[in-house]
């Protein structure tokens, strides 16, 4: 997958004659895996959401949504952090990683962008600005994607001693 992507922003960037410095460069290619990683994310929870809402629906939980969301963030959580450890965010020979630690930040990382910040910033541009509920998800992931990738780049995923 690195060598593609690698020849394929290489020649996008010299037909555009765009000169970029190699960790600008790696950083660029680092953002992709990620929304791609991401993407896949997105569908895991979706798929398991739904999963669990047709395996609970006999019970008739007046809540059921919300077990659906929690499995759902648990476990495309653990997913995401996966790939992000395999594809993303590779481990170099020299450098020691606590995998509980990481996993610890990046479910951390995924909360503060995916419940606390995307909340707020609905709340402010649904209830304050009267923007449309169905576009809000849009502006939300436009700023909690960089955010997290920051994070798990720069916390979860930190490079140790």
């Amino acid at each position: 997958m690195d060598k593609i992507l690698n020849m394929i922003f290489r020649a996008f960037f010299k037909m555009l004659h765009i000169n970029m410095k190699e960790s600008t460069y790696k950083v660029l290619l680092q953002f992709i895996k990620f929304g791609i990683v991401g993407v896949s994310n997105t569908l895991v929870y979706y798929i398991l959401n739904l999963i669990t809402l047709l395996l609970v629906r006999d019970l008739a939980l007046e809540k059921d949504y919300i077990i659906g969301n929690i499995i759902g963030f648990i476990l495309s959580v653990l997913w995401s952090f996966y790939w992000n450890n395999k594809l993303v965010f590779k481990k170099e020979e020299s450098e020691k990683r606590n995998l509980y630690v990481a996993l610890a930040r990046t479910y951390a990382s995924y909360a503060f962008t995916g419940l606390v910040l995307s909340n707020i910033i609905s709340y402010v541009l649904i209830d304050i600005f009267s923007v449309s509920k169905y576009i809000v998800p849009i502006i939300n992931s436009l700023i909690g994607v960089p955010i997290n990738f920051a994070l798990n780049k720069l916390w979860a995923f930190k490079k140790g001693p």
